[in-house]
């Protein structure tokens, strides 16, 4: 009887609109702050009535038609904005529009600060002004991620991040709360091209690197939340460089029911790999198109479609490369030549349908379904023939800097034949009531994963005359002091075909207080989620499990002069295995691995402060994961290869901090520092550091402008990694050998003139009066020009049997130039 009484009180509702509707008039619009951008959370109130915009910045409030109202917009933080004496017709829909001016004040409740909102729930969010005009190599939503304490990275062309001590697959990331994905079978950061986010439709950010709520979903490291804008007017922005180009195109109808927003973009990463040691003929070419439409059926119900697709062309044929390396006293050259070439290709889309139902004002559901399906091929044969040697470095010589007396020769072949292809289904509810202080939220998801891979791939090694086989007893012997007969054997092969459906079922519930504890303000949520995934595919038998993940949270506001607040998070985050995690290193799918497990403790707290008579916060956290049935992996450039044998515990403790404040005025920045350290211990063999063990994070985003000419900007950011594990041999035991890269260090830098732009009008007749933006400048990748690896290509010498570490060096110092254009 229950659904078909939730059938029946649907239909009533519409019934109820419609009835109210025709004696009743449509207030509707988007609440702005002084820089366009949309307020989420603003009370808006019309006497006996009233509601509150969404995250976009929305409202829709019914009016008593043929009355004179008076509606007032308020929100902590901002300058009330009144309409007075409003009289609109039955049935008319009147849009309007606020801008809110900032009020800047000391405020003692716990959701406001001197710079904004607190976030009781332990979430960061991110201005996205600063996403679209901090410089990067590969600008974006991750681009400002990595300059956040407790997210790492180590290559500035990945889209990639760790964070707290997890890999690139322990990251959930929502656009719109839908879930998207990325490649499967990228292996190099060369490869990747465009973020799935773009960044220029984007309305919100929030980001948590542990301890989020039940709602979120079950990966073991962070979220990342995007919020794409829905337009409350026409617009064109075009912005190109030497790196591609984007348009972006923002609509709404004459009636606001109907808007729609697209973005398209072209990358080609030539200017940066290029600049490179490997000379080459390279082709990285990127193109992806978004859509977010919206259509408003009524008052209270609204369908999305989010629609995406990408092509990632990545074709290299390798020339030459020389490296050298070594000390200043004994100085050495690694010289290759290669032959042949690689072509992968990564084509992928994603559709969406979204519908939101809002019951009345205070209760809202949303029906999501969304198919994502990617092919994925890699195609490539490479000869590299190398020599190992000393470098000649006589001042005076014509050979200066040329390779002498060779140590080592050799040649290598690489091959690969890798194809996949992947169907993924998903069909979600949420819900959310919201009364006075408490909140309920609540939400089920079917996903249903179809995954069909081809993996052929080999290495042959060829050193000094003499092909060098894997490290398996079959195939010991004493070359070259004695000749070997055996056939020749790949160094490294990988040959299977896995055809694997998993069947997900997850559920969430959550409940949030906000009240008093004495003279205190306090927060406090308590949630739970549920999961039961089945794996089946050709080969073997099918496994299921059921996981329960209960969390909670609870923040307090002292009732002190100071404005200043704690938080603590205690957790259960449990994440089955994805395709990728099933894999081991051959190829194989072992269909026991189970899920990972992890316990997320985290202690936070804010301080808000004036300093200089300017705004600041610090945001401090504390710690501490324990992890159990661990998958250990390894990683080479972004490559993540799983042993997919759920053996090993590991743990990951740490500290966070972040000051954001206007060290300039009227411009956001911010230092951040962490520490971390993550171990694992597989088989009980002692713990030793995991490939993310990246103990010191330092990062710097540092707006500023010449006080003189204030359209004059600069942009700036600057990471400092140490060194994580990876630089050791494929086939060596980390327990045996665990060598470190280099650290990373990297500075970026904009500059920028704006000739126009939302506070820069001009009047008619003016030649800058038909732009609302425009701006033109440049960036410094790699500022200083520091020598970045991400990985090590190890050479015997031929005398010793000696191994060496040669760098493979990132990108080094280029100059980029870019405009931007809206209208």
């Amino acid at each position: 009887m229950l659904p078909h009484f939730k059938n029946l009180l649907f239909v009533l509702s519409l019934f109820w609109v419609a009835f109210t509707h025709a004696q009743t008039a449509t207030l509707v619009g988007t609440v702005l702050d002084e820089d366009n951008q949309p307020i989420p959370n603003v009370n808006i109130d019309a006497g006996e009535t009233g509601t509150t915009t969404d995250a976009n910045g929305h409202y829709l409030l019914l009016l008593i038609a043929e009355t004179k109202i008076s509606i007032t917009f308020s929100h902590l933080g901002h300058e009330n904005v009144v309409l007075e004496n409003l009289i609109l017709t039955t049935n008319e829909t009147f849009g309007f529009n606020p801008v809110m001016k900032t009020m800047v004040t000391q405020m003692a409740e716990v959701e406001v600060s001197p710079t904004g909102e607190k976030s009781v729930e332990g979430i960061t969010t991110v201005e996205p002004e600063i996403v679209r005009k901090i410089p990067g190599a590969n600008a974006g939503v991750e681009n400002i991620l990595k300059l956040l304490p407790g997210v790492s990275f180590n290559n500035e062309l990945s889209t990639q991040y760790n964070v707290r001590g997890g890999n690139f697959d322990e990251n959930l990331v929502y656009v719109n709360g839908i879930q998207v994905y990325r490649p499967f079978l990228v292996r190099s950061a060369q490869q990747e091209g465009l973020s799935f986010v773009n960044s220029d439709m984007i309305t919100a950010l929030e980001f948590s690197s542990g301890g989020f709520q039940a709602k979120y979903g079950d990966k073991l490291s962070s979220v990342l939340d995007i919020t794409y804008k829905s337009p409350v007017e026409f617009g064109l922005k075009l912005e190109g460089s030497l790196l591609g180009a984007s348009a972006t195109v923002e609509s709404i109808s004459k009636n606001k029911k109907f808007s729609s927003i697209t973005g398209l973009r072209y990358r080609n990463n030539s200017l940066l790999v290029n600049s490179q040691q490997t000379e080459g003929n390279f082709k990285p070419t990127f193109v992806d198109v978004q859509s977010l439409l919206t259509y408003r059926v009524s008052d209270r119900l609204h369908l999305n479609f989010l629609g995406t697709y990408s092509v990632n062309d990545y074709k290299n044929e390798p020339l030459t490369r020389q490296t050298n390396f070594g000390t200043l006293s004994d100085p050495r050259a690694l010289l290759i030549f290669y032959e042949g070439q690689e072509n992968s290709k990564y084509e992928s889309g994603l559709a969406a349908v979204k519908t939101d139902y809002l019951i009345n004002d205070s209760t809202k559901m949303s029906l999501t379904a969304s198919v994502y399906h990617t092919q994925e091929e890699e195609f490539s044969d490479v000869i590299a023939s190398y020599e190992l040697g000393e470098l000649d470095t006589n001042l005076g010589g014509d050979n200066l800097g040329e390779v002498t007396n060779s140590r080592g020769v050799g040649s290598e072949l690489e091959r690969a034949r890798n194809q996949l292809d992947a169907l993924i289904l998903n069909f979600a509810h949420r819900g959310a009531h919201k009364k006075g202080n408490t909140t309920v939220e609540w939400g089920a998801k079917f996903t249903h994963e179809d995954i069909r891979d081809q993996l052929r791939e080999s290495q042959f090694i060829d050193s000094a005359g003499f092909f060098i086989r894997p490290f398996e007893p079959a195939f010991a012997n004493n070359q070259p002091e004695e000749p070997f007969a055996g056939d020749l054997v790949a160094y490294e092969n990988v040959q299977a075909t896995n055809f694997v459906k998993t069947s997900r079922f997850s559920a969430f519930a959550q409940y949030g207080e906000q009240g008093k504890l004495g003279p205190h303000n306090i927060y406090f949520n308590l949630g739970l989620r549920a999961q039961y995934w089945r794996l089946s595919g050709e080969g073997f038998e099918t496994n299921a499990q059921s996981l329960i993940s209960p969390r909670a949270q609870f923040s307090i506001k002292p009732d002190w002069e100071k404005d200043i607040f704690f938080r603590i998070s205690v957790g259960s985050y449990q994440q089955p295995p994805f395709y990728r995690e099933l894999r081991n290193i051959t190829g194989t799918i072992n269909p026991e691995v189970e899920a990972q497990k992890s316990i997320h403790y985290v202690l936070g707290s804010e301080f808000s402060f004036n300093l200089w008579n300017r705004p600041f916060t610090l945001v401090s956290e504390t710690y501490y994961k324990d992890l159990t049935n661990i998958n250990t992996y390894t990683i080479e450039d972004v490559r993540v290869r799983y042993a997919a044998n759920n053996n090993a515990t590991a743990y990951a403790y740490g500290f966070d901090f972040r000051l954001t404040g206007a060290f300039v005025p009227g411009a956001q920045s911010w230092v951040s520092l962490g520490y971390l350290q993550t171990k694992e211990n597989s088989d009980q063999r002692g713990n030793i550091s995991r490939p993310t063990d990246q103990r010191l994070k330092f990062a710097v985003l540092f707006q500023d402008y010449i006080p003189t000419i204030p359209n004059l900007k600069l942009y700036l950011n600057m990471v400092y990694n140490t060194g994580v594990p990876g630089g050791s041999p494929n086939n060596a035991d980390p327990y045996d050998f665990q060598n470190r890269l280099r650290d990373y260090r990297r500075a970026d830098i904009g500059i920028s003139y704006i000739f126009a732009d939302r506070k820069s009008q001009y009047p008619e007749g003016h030649w800058l009066h038909k732009f609302k933006e425009f701006n033109v400048g440049f960036e410094i990748f790699n500022m200083f020009n520091n020598q970045n690896s991400i990985t090590n290509t190890w050479v015997r010498d031929v005398d010793t049997q000696q191994q060496f570490a040669v760098p493979n060096f990132l990108t080094p110092r280029v100059l980029n130039l870019k405009f931007g254009i809206r209208f």
